[in-house]
């Protein structure tokens, strides 16, 4: 297993659930994880956790991107140290990222390429605007 890789699938979750109010259930799991290092490494990292969901809710939302992806990078190396030290969490944290990616969230990626002059709307679910309303096809959601 690839603990770079495992970090990362475990910061981008991380980062994405901080300013939800499902960030409760996260960071208990978390803390269960951190408890593999023993407690007071758990509360050290659970307090730089903490310090980051601070720092990405107290950002002004003009900012909120920039910030999300610098949180992002250094949980991937806070992640990544504590994985070094406790190889045998790296499937639980897989695990959990796995597990939120499919809490019925729509994750992925999308590119727009020459749409110069166009609109572009990316939507997961119905969106409606004024007497415009777009759906995503069935099964495509």
């Amino acid at each position: 297993m690839d603990i770079m890789q495992v970090a990362a699938g475990g910061a981008a979750v991380l980062v994405a659930e901080m300013a939800k109010s499902s960030w409760e259930t996260v960071r208990q799991a978390m803390a269960r994880l951190f408890r593999r290092g023993g407690e007071e490494a758990a509360e050290q990292e659970l307090r730089l956790l903490d310090d980051a969901r601070a720092r990405l809710v107290g950002s002004a939302e003009n900012e909120r991107a920039s910030v999300a992806e610098t949180l992002q990078q250094e949980l991937v190396i806070q992640l990544a140290a504590f994985l070094q030290k406790n190889r045998d969490a790296a499937a639980d944290l897989q695990a959990l990222a796995e597990r939120t990616d499919e809490s019925g969230e729509i994750r992925g990626r999308v590119s727009v390429h020459h749409n110069t002059g166009s609109q572009v709307l990316i939507a997961g679910h119905s969106v409606t605007a004024g007497d415009f309303t777009y759906r995503a096809p069935e099964g495509e959601k």
